[in-house]
């Protein structure tokens, strides 16, 4: 008998249950339309399609979507990123490998163009990329007079995983070619001390490329990639295949949910795809023991060098290349401005948030020492950057007003809103070293 009353409950069940169902899907798909009104600042029903990843609100940094290994072997500066036509609207990788609209030597095509260097590692770069979308720089020079009528033309010669002395190499390559310079801004000392401190560990020479960056070529050139590394590589490419088709379905959703659940399913997708790279970072570190068969010669060093010596001689490196550039400019009265980068692991009285703890610190990062360490030696080279008629820029507190997330990953990059703080610090701070030189010049 209880059976049979349940079997004629099997109606009433499946509805209650159709019911709470739909109520649920309703609920979900109300709280993903709050979710992306929130996000995206329209209502998802009248969205606006985005043209391309950037606006989809997922934090793609350090993605690179369409290849694996973008480094190639350059005969002079190391290393460079494979030359490619899509690198993003606007900007190439051009035909030396950097991250700008034009191919090098870039020749003046009106009179009144001034055209201004960009060198460093990947904060550089970026820099550069947001200076030529922004011209906040130019703004700052506008000011100054005779500046007010030019043309400021942004020309990035950094690259991510680029260290002194590859700046000053990379420099007199391009004044040999002819490349014209009105202004030179270097940014680093990150790499200088994060990078070169992984060389120190893999008792590879202070001032030889990144051994991140150089270390795996040599390897793919020697075919002694780790069986580690190379199931990292399988799974970064996996995970990058699954990225893309995500991301190429995330537009065509028709439900806010569809949207919600995708861009959850992408940044989950994103997150591995990054702990891979960190696996695959720490496994083609690694040295061989016996390289004698290596087709790519790297000066080693026969032990690893104490922290007090190391640092130093980094800081040395990182100086006297300053000062030699500042040196070669000068001769054709080239203004030189070399900036000390932020950074989230050098401290000093800024606060952050919870939410961006975690998003700048990771505590397997290899570089937080290197950071607390090789700040302090960077800071003391100031007084001999000085003497030498460096104009030189201490932007390591720029952030320190702000209580906004500025930072996009646990190493040393900066999002929208401290692009723009970033900039600005520079341009104002080049355009009081400029007044204040002006009287001088005239003398």
């Amino acid at each position: 008998m209880k059976e049979l009353k349940f079997v004629k409950n099997i109606p009433e069940i499946l509805k209650i249950a159709a019911i709470n169902l739909v109520m649920l899907l309703v609920f979900l798909e109300l709280g993903s339309l709050g979710w992306y009104y929130v996000k995206h600042k329209q209502f998802f029903y009248t969205r606006q399609k985005p043209q391309d990843n950037s606006a989809l609100g997922i934090n793609l940094e350090g993605v690179r979507l369409n290849q694996s290994i973008v480094e190639r072997f350059h005969p002079y500066f190391g290393f460079i990123q494979k030359p490619s036509s899509d690198f993003r609207p606007g900007f190439k990788v051009n035909n030396y490998g950097f991250i700008s609209p034009y191919d090098y030597p870039f020749k003046k095509t009106k009179p009144n163009q001034f055209i201004i260097g960009v060198f460093g590692g990947s904060v550089a770069s970026g820099y550069a990329i947001f200076e030529v979308q922004n011209q906040i720089l130019a703004k700052y020079l506008k000011q100054l007079p005779g500046l007010q009528d030019k043309e400021f033309v942004i020309l990035s010669f950094a690259t991510g995983g680029y260290k002194q002395p590859q700046q000053l190499l990379i420099l007199n390559y391009f004044l040999a070619l002819g490349q014209e310079l009105d202004m030179v801004v270097n940014i680093d000392g990150f790499n200088e001390v994060a990078l070169a401190n992984l060389n120190n560990q893999n008792k590879i020479d202070l001032a030889m490329p990144s051994v991140q960056h150089i270390l795996p070529l040599t390897n793919l050139a020697n075919n002694s990639l780790s069986v580690n590394a190379m199931k990292a590589t399988i799974a970064i490419q996996e995970n990058k295949d699954r990225i893309n088709q995500a991301l190429e379905s995330l537009p065509n959703c028709q439900l806010a949910a569809c949207d919600a659940l995708t861009s959850v399913y992408i940044q989950n997708l994103v997150n591995n795809y990054r702990k891979d790279v960190i696996r695959f970072e720490k496994e083609r570190g690694k040295t061989n023991e016996d390289d004698g068969g290596s087709a790519v010669f790297i000066n080693t060093n026969k032990a690893v060098l104490k922290d007090e010596v190391a640092f130093e001689q980094m800081a040395w490196n990182w100086a006297k290349s300053s000062i030699f550039m500042n040196k070669v400019l000068s001769a054709s009265r080239v203004p030189y401005f070399h900036v000390l980068q932020p950074n989230q692991y050098y401290q000093t009285k800024r606060v952050f948030s919870e939410a961006e703890k975690q998003i700048a610190f990771n505590k397997d990062t290899p570089y937080a020492k290197s950071v607390k360490l090789g700040y302090p030696a960077l800071l003391k080279k100031f007084p001999n950057l000085k003497k030498n008629n460096v104009d030189v820029l201490n932007a390591v507190n720029v952030f320190d007003k702000t209580k906004d997330v500025v930072y996009v990953d646990s190493c040393c990059h900066y999002n929208q809103t401290g692009e723009v703080i970033f900039s600005n610090y520079i341009g104002r701070s080049i355009l009081e070293k400029l007044r204040k030189e002006a009287p001088k010049s005239k003398k």
